[in-house]
């Protein structure tokens, strides 16, 4: 019995967990220690919620959001996914990531208003 609460408390805290990094406007990042140089600074993005999660680390969020290829990056508003770049069997982002990142979150900071 005491095992059976103690697993379905992990489970709510984790499901909360899920939902937060969601929130409002949230740039994610899901990468691992070997791609690391291919990776988006997230300090330029203070202004908004930034979550960089490794796979060795936080393998049921990369399952839950079917990340494929590391690094990609999603853009999420309240919950919703608004824009996913993949980096491909390259590794690399393509060179216009940042530019389109930041065209997607001017859209969206305008439809706020």
């Amino acid at each position: 019995m005491k095992l059976l609460k103690i697993g379905s408390i992990l489970l709510m805290s984790l499901s909360a967990f899920a939902q937060e990094y969601k929130a409002d406007i949230s740039i994610c990042q899901f990468s691992a220690e070997f791609t690391k140089s291919a990776e988006i600074n997230l300090s330029d993005y203070k202004q908004h919620n930034t979550h960089l999660f490794y796979i060795e680390k936080d393998n049921v969020i990369f399952e839950k959001e079917k990340i494929i290829y590391l690094p990609t990056l999603i853009l999420f508003q309240n919950g919703k996914e608004i824009m996913r770049v993949e980096s491909g069997i390259s590794m690399k982002y393509p060179e216009n990531t940042k530019k389109e990142l930041e065209n997607k979150l001017e859209e969206l900071l305008e439809n706020k208003f």
